[in-house]
């Protein structure tokens, strides 16, 4: 049996040598080859099907790895890691030991920058090109970012200091939203493929030298001139915002067809002398049914039926923490008109989807903009409305100065619901929630809350919307526990915790998602004869310093257990109590994260080793107690 063209390809090198003719296959045994596989391993499959031929046409076209190419976010990475040598381990993708599902430079000196949060690569690709301006080098700076990418404003501060410096960044826009007419489509792609081509680009620069040397008339006879070409152009495209932030504009063009991809690319190789944005036109999901009619589904999924495109593993009969927030969300909602909801482009993963049907004026999907969410909720608050923000907690990160500045300061009534706290599991470093008790904690007039399961979530998200201040309520990734959710809500009493099990020798004091754990430890420490209280705190802060104080005095020994940074977090806030507050010597120990970026895995592996589970929690009450 002959061998695919796919198997003969270990780098961009062997592309470049292929054909043109055979490209098409290839990108058909690409779509196979990630369909195949996420099948079995589950992730982002209708953001790299989408790309394929995008993919092809920028490794054939450029001198990667010279020419530096850089993916936004990068869920759309899996076409670029199978072209570059990284093929054979393909099957492990997202796996624990396995290769990422982002870019990572330590993988693959393919990979110009590491990536996994939005709206970076215009950054990070003009930072680049600067750099080989230092360093005297001549190659070139790809930078590829998605329609979704560019609403968030870091990308037009980029495109903005791109525009002022002049510096020859190639932009690529993969717009997988806009839908265009064949009509209109052949006449954009005509357009850009003459705008581009080595005639054009030279007489468009020899009459900008001979206007320019008319002073004064001339620049202005040039500006009109610039006005009128873009003009004509925008009538069927939207490069009039490109080109005013002084970037020339190409397309739109089709983001499948190959030839015009390869032509388009190596004009702009050829001929670009300055900041050029080309604008491609894809299909999310392209070349595999479901995707393409159900892209959201596919955007990140688990292991799935390739006929059907259905989830291998049986929907789960316990509730997601994220499903009972919005479900809570509604409830509360629809008996107080005050509470809206705001996502940040996340409406179904924050399990927002029903209060936005159902409350359609009341619910802000602002886009990729975690900064502008929390400002605009400051805004929302300061005329009375109830301002609910759901962000997963890494990407919370980007919005801290808006927390403190504009909601904190002023004391106001904003609610931050942080889903994904703590590990996620499979997308590793760049998606786990595992900073944001340390960065929370240290701002005045806020309060943080940790479920330690589904049922009390609810309670939490009735308390911090019925604060008159600013409140965090942090919970995991995944299914609770089979909590039983009690009719009604209630107000927890803010700062207050709850002693779940009394004991002699040791108070365990877990965080959230962590309380179940200890109390399963402490029934393995009586069977050896350890005698293990329990608090669940509830609050990291404000702390229950009674509750706490009492249990620590009474019993000299304490170990705090939190899916958290060590530095700053709940550990840190109970040292702190304790080193204030008690006049006899306290034994303690802290049982967090280390200090280290934690990799990909499975939830239950990456607890195992960073030791937050009943077992490790077993052997630190053994231990705290010799």
């Amino acid at each position: 049996m002959d061998n695919t063209i796919l198997d003969k390809i270990d780098s961009p090198l062997d592309l470049r040598k292929l054909e043109r003719q055979s490209l098409p296959e290839l990108a058909a045994e690409i779509r196979r080859e990630i369909i195949t596989t996420i099948s079995k391993t589950g992730g982002h499959l209708a953001p790299g099907l989408g790309v394929v031929e995008l993919t092809i046409a920028i490794h054939y076209v450029f001198d990667t790895p010279a020419d530096k190419l850089i993916w936004d976010v990068g869920h759309q990475c899996y076409a670029h890691k199978l072209l570059s040598g990284r093929r054979a381990q393909f099957h492990t993708i997202r796996q624990y030991k396995g290769i990422s599902g982002f870019p990572k430079r330590k993988e693959s000196p393919y990979d110009t920058f590491d990536t996994g949060h939005s709206s970076t690569s215009i950054s990070a690709g003009l930072g680049t090109a600067c750099a080989m301006g230092l360093n005297q080098q001549n190659h070139k700076v790809i930078s590829v970012i998605g329609d979704g990418s560019m609403t968030g404003g870091m990308a037009f501060e980029a495109l903005n200091h791109t525009g002022h410096l002049g510096k020859n960044l190639i932009i690529i826009l993969n717009d997988n939203e806009m839908s265009i007419s064949p009509n209109v489509g052949a006449i954009s792609s005509f357009l850009s493929r003459k705008m581009t081509s080595g005639r054009v680009s030279r007489l468009k620069k020899d009459m900008e030298t001979f206007l320019k040397s008319f002073a004064n008339v001339g620049e202005n006879i040039l500006q009109v001139l610039k006005k009128s070409e873009v003009s004509f152009k925008s009538f069927f495209t939207p490069g009039m915002l490109f080109e005013a932030f002084k970037i020339d504009y190409v397309g739109p063009i089709p983001g499948h067809d190959l030839d015009n991809l390869i032509d388009t690319l190596q004009n702009v190789n050829k001929f670009a002398h300055r900041p050029t944005l080309i604008h491609v036109i894809t299909t999310k999901g392209k070349g595999y049914k479901p995707a393409e009619e159900h892209p959201d589904n596919f955007h990140g999924i688990g292991p799935f039926e390739i006929i059907t495109g259905k989830p291998k593993a049986a929907k789960s009969v316990i509730p997601s923490y994220t499903s009972v927030f919005g479900s809570t969300l509604e409830k509360i909602a629809a008996n107080n008109p005050k509470v809206v909801a705001i996502s940040a482009a996340m409406t179904a993963g924050t399990g927002l989807s029903g209060f936005a049907k159902r409350f359609p004026s009341r619910f802000f999907d602002v886009g990729i903009a975690e900064q502008h969410a929390i400002t605009f909720a400051a805004g929302l608050a300061t005329e009375g409305i109830l301002p609910v923000v759901a962000i997963y907690s890494t990407f919370l990160q980007r919005s801290l100065d808006q927390i403190i500045h504009d909601v904190c300061m002023p004391n106001l009534p904003v609610t931050l619901m942080l889903d994904r706290a703590g590990l996620v599991g499979d997308d590793g470093p760049t998606h786990h929630g595992v900073f944001d008790l340390t960065f929370l904690r240290m701002v005045p007039n806020m309060v943080i809350m940790a479920p330690k399961d589904e049922n009390e979530l609810r309670h939490m998200i009735h308390t911090a919307i019925n604060h008159p201040g600013p409140v965090a309520v942090r919970y995991p990734r995944g299914i609770g526990v089979g909590a039983e959710l009690t009719p009604g809500l209630k107000n927890l009493p803010i700062g207050k915790g709850e002693i779940l099990r009394e004991g002699g020798d040791v108070v365990l004091i877990p965080v959230g998602n962590r309380v179940y754990p200890a109390l399963e430890a402490a029934a393995g420490l009586q069977k050896i004869g350890i005698s293990a209280a329990v608090i669940n705190p509830r609050f990291i802060k404000p702390l229950d310093r009674d509750l706490i104080l009492s249990w620590a005095e009474k019993i000299g020994k304490v170990i705090t257990i939190e899916e958290n940074v060590r530095s700053g977090g709940f550990g840190s806030a109970v040292l702190e109590l304790l080193a204030d507050s008690t006049a006899r010597p306290i034994t303690t120990k802290v049982m967090s994260l280390p200090d280290q970026f934690i990799e990909q895995g499975p939830q239950k592996i990456l607890r195992k080793i960073a030791k937050i589970n009943s077992t490790a929690i077993i052997q630190a009450g053994m231990d705290i107690c010799k």
